[in-house]
């Protein structure tokens, strides 16, 4: 591996700087860590192949010695026939806690030893090393609950963070254990801490992407628990370095005693850390965080069991903070949407002209977390807050909204848009833009990062940092100080919700625009081509396929259609219609459309939605009816469940001809009355639901049963050979003729 901190590396790799430390093959170092033995062994005849050069000290016998020799030969039958059974049933995680034969000639003679195991390449390795301290079964099943339903009790992902902490610290009796996340470009952030009072805190402070090399992470998310007993140790080195076999050093990334980067040791003895440990916290595949523990008061080593009661919990905490961010995003998208409730409420109330107000809203720049806004509209610059020279703005608006997309675009880095921004002192780090029309623009401004934290802030972490001399290459303080300067200039990140709330804004607010503008009609054709995609979503597990027609008569019309991610299983198929066509009937749409989004998106169930959609009808669209339909479809079940409120029922198209999804149809939304039951069945795989509005099948002086069963007959089981898309367009061609009306056709095969 590279430089120890005494200077010694073992041959495993060349040694490692901070110039390249980020290509460290860390997986294999050559050697572990002292407080136990490695043997690698061949699982069929468990003859040793490499061995720890403590072998000598542990059980007698020299690592060179060793190799070649039967395992029970080292270490006694018991362990042989332990590693056996274990081999069979590929029971490796299990615990393995045997007392060694009295006999060894070396130190572990007698002892009670941890045994864990692992596969490397065609190796079995077997890591031995002593309880530590008295056995004791830390997480019994009442324990283990109680844990859990504590964790649970949290509400929130900090919440859930900082109890996970106090248990990983009483499991463990580290000195302190933080909670820390990565976000997009891997910084990390302190999020929780549980401590001794004397200590330092280090809540809230950020570390640069390099604190933590690629490969590390990557090691991270296959070997979840890393302990570093004693950050002064000296390695041991492997026996041969290069497998016999596979002519490599051994790859150890799932061992217990790995070796660690000296660079690591060097920043810990930095912080007077004496031990380490270190437990991941795994969303999907990915890293999402660590839970980092450190000790400050001499080596320390928390038995296996230990160890494995903390690696259980954060796997635990893992899931539920998956959860919680699922629950924080709903309820961020909930607070959202009742801001942007309040303030639309104000807009379509006020008699001032709609931008003018918009821009004196209180909550405008609060809505994104912004301390400036900009806003172009007919041929006047307007702003409020923090904002650079008015020359900057329409660079900066223009490089966000392209050609291509001139709704929406954001960055956190302004002055990497163009290089015309250089020349000016005053730009804002981040940037989010709406338009609404290509003469009219938005656009929110945020301040850089680093002006909202301050590693020195704290008084004793000024104290800390006056402490570290010259020679001090790796700490918190400089880490921070590097993490300051790959932010500089940058904002915080815009987030999804941020994203979602101004588009949100943009849509609403084109619909008012609608009854006061000279341009309604272009307005309104851009506004509906942007909600209305003419590209259905890509699923997993499921095909979709969307088709929008305007009437032949009218260029605008009351049709829409929405999916609706519910959670990881779930998604909401929605398809509707407003009476009438033209301005009204598009803004209408829009107001209804996203009200039923924000319904769903909350956790309504489907019917209760509707309901609620009947009555947001009723009191805020003036003389104004509409129909909808929504099917939830549950991928891995393959179940779905439809409410209606007055729209045509979807056909349902299998190779079980006895399925039908007639949900019976509350009133059509307006009226203020009526409530809608929701109807669930199960699908079997390849079912296929087409989802329509009467366009498709409504034809002046033709029969409307007829038209269905012209529609039925072309739609045939489903899908063939052509596939979705193709059937769609033969589908929207099976009844002759046009309506009058738009029409929208969504499909959904469930695979």
């Amino acid at each position: 591996m590279s430089a120890t901190p005494d200077g010694r590396h073992t041959p495993a790799y060349a040694p490692a700087d901070l110039t390249n430390c980020e290509d460290e093959p860390i997986h294999i170092p050559g050697a572990i860590q002292p407080h136990g033995m490695l043997l690698a062994v061949d699982p069929g005849t468990m003859h040793v192949a490499v061995a720890s050069a403590n072998c000598q000290e542990l059980v007698g016998v020299a690592a060179e010695e060793a190799i070649g020799r039967t395992l029970a030969s080292l270490v006694g039958d018991a362990v042989e026939d332990a590693v056996r059974r274990r081999l069979v049933e590929a029971t490796f995680r299990e615990p393995l806690i045997i007392s060694l034969p009295e006999s060894l000639p070396g130190s572990l003679a007698g002892r009670e030893v941890d045994v864990t195991l692992h596969r490397s390449s065609s190796r079995l390795v077997i890591e031995i090393e002593t309880v530590g301290r008295p056995r004791s079964v830390l997480l019994t099943y009442q324990s283990a609950r109680s844990a859990m339903a504590r964790l649970s009790a949290e509400t929130s992902t900090v919440g859930l963070a900082a109890q996970l902490a106090r248990e990983v610290r009483a499991l463990t009796d580290f000195d302190r254990v933080m909670v820390y996340r990565f976000d997009r470009d891997w910084n990390g952030e302190v999020i929780a801490e549980e401590r001794r009072d004397d200590l330092n805190p280090f809540l809230g402070l950020h570390y640069p992407a390099t604190d933590i090399p690629a490969q590390a992470r990557r090691l991270y998310t296959v070997n979840w628990t890393r302990l570093i007993a004693d950050v002064h140790y000296t390695p041991v080195p492997l026996h041969p370095i290069l497998d016999p076999v596979a002519q490599a050093p051994l790859d150890l990334s799932h061992s217990t005693l790995r070796s660690v980067s000296p660079i690591h040791l060097e920043y810990l003895q930095n912080m007077g850390v004496t031990s380490s440990m270190s437990l991941s916290l795994v969303q999907d595949g990915e890293l999402w965080g660590l839970v980092a523990c450190h000790h400050y008061s001499g080596p320390h080593r928390p038995s296996q069991d230990a160890r494995a009661a903390a690696e259980f919990l954060s796997q635990v905490a893992s899931q539920q903070i998956a959860e919680r961010e699922r629950a924080d995003a709903s309820s961020r998208a909930l607070a959202t949407s009742e801001l942007l409730a309040r303030m639309l409420g104000r807009l379509a109330g006020t008699s001032e002209p709609v931008l003018d107000a918009l821009l004196d809203d209180p909550e405008l720049a609060g809505l994104m977390q912004a301390n400036g806004v900009a806003m172009w509209a007919d041929g006047r610059l307007q702003t409020r807050g923090v904002v650079p020279s008015q020359a900057a703005l329409p660079l900066i608006a223009s490089a966000l909204l392209s050609p291509e997309d001139s709704s929406i675009g954001s960055t956190e880095h302004v002055a990497g848009l163009d290089p015309r921004l250089e020349q000016y002192a005053d730009l804002p780090a981040g940037a989010l833009a709406i338009g609404t029309l290509p003469d009219r623009w938005l656009v929110w401004l945020r301040p850089e990062f680093e002006q909202t934290v301050d590693w020195g802030g704290d008084p004793r972490n000024k104290e800390l940092a006056s402490s570290e001399g010259a020679a001090v290459r790796l700490s918190p303080r400089k880490s921070f100080d590097k993490w300051r300067e790959v932010v500089r200039g940058h904002s915080r990140p815009w987030s999804d919700e941020d994203n979602q709330a101004a588009d949100h804004l943009r849509a609403q607010l084109n619909g008012l625009l609608l009854k006061r503008s000279r341009e309604q009609i272009q307005v309104a054709e851009s506004l509906q081509r942007s909600v209305l995609a003419e590209r259905a979503p890509r699923l997993e597990g499921l095909d979709v396929a969307v088709r929008y027609t305007s009437a032949a008569s009218y260029q605008l019309g009351g049709d829409w259609w929405d999916c609706v991610r519910i959670d990881d299983r779930r998604t909401a198929f929605v398809i509707g219609d407003v009476a009438g066509h033209g301005v009204e009937a598009v803004a209408a749409m829009m107001q209804v459309r996203a009200a039923l989004r924000a319904y769903l998106l909350t956790g309504d169930a489907i019917g209760s939605s509707l309901d609620k959609l009947d009555r947001f009808v009723a009191d805020l669209v003036d003389d104004q009816i509409a129909s909808a339909l929504v099917v939830v479809v549950d991928r891995e079940a393959r179940r779905l469940e439809a409410a209606s409120a007055g729209h045509p029922a979807p056909l349902l198209l299998s190779t079980d001809p006895t399925l039908t999804l007639r949900p019976t149809a509350r009133p059509v939304l307006g009226l203020g009355s009526g409530l809608a039951t929701a109807l669930a069945i199960d699908v079997p795989p390849g079912a296929t639901l087409l989802m329509f509005t009467d366009g498709l099948v409504e034809r002046r002086g033709s029969d409307l049963f007829d038209n269905l069963r012209l529609l039925e007959q072309s739609a045939g089981t489903g899908p063939d050979e052509a596939g979705l898309e193709a059937w769609v367009d033969r589908v929207l061609a099976a009844v002759p003729g046009s309506g009058g009306d738009d029409t929208t056709v969504l499909a959904v095969t469930v695979r």
